[in-house]
């Protein structure tokens, strides 16, 4: 199974993404599940390492292995308000694709999402 970590802050904003394990729907180089899974996440790294362009933020990622994927965010200085907002998106974006495949794959995939208590003093 593939379990998705989405962690957050209180107000949505994305602050780390863990994905580990494979689907095992289908054999090695055709589970769709995994494909899935993978684009969409893949996705959600390349729209974060795009906004690290601003500099308002340090992206930390490691696709290096199959079956794991992870990304964190880290806000080097106060964050605009476009920023948060675009981090919340990208937050929106996996917890809804996710979650969507989960609903129909639920052997194969699972979402945990945790939010931050705290006070965002970050950004």
């Amino acid at each position: 199974m593939i379990v998705v970590n989405l962690f957050c802050r209180e107000d949505g904003v994305v602050k780390e993404c863990r994905a580990n394990g494979h689907a095992f729907f289908s054999s090695k180089g055709s589970d769709i599940v995994c494909a899935a899974v993978t684009i969409l996440l893949k996705t959600a790294v390349s729209l974060v390492f795009e906004l690290s362009k601003s500099g308002e933020i340090k992206v930390e990622a490691d696709l290096s292995r199959r079956g794991n994927l992870a990304f964190r965010v880290d806000f080097l200085n106060k964050a605009s308000e476009k920023t948060q907002e675009r981090l919340r998106c990208i937050a929106d974006f996996v917890r809804s694709g996710v979650s969507s495949i989960e609903k129909e794959f639920p052997k194969n995939v699972h979402l945990i999402e945790e939010r931050d208590k705290s006070k965002n003093t970050e950004a």
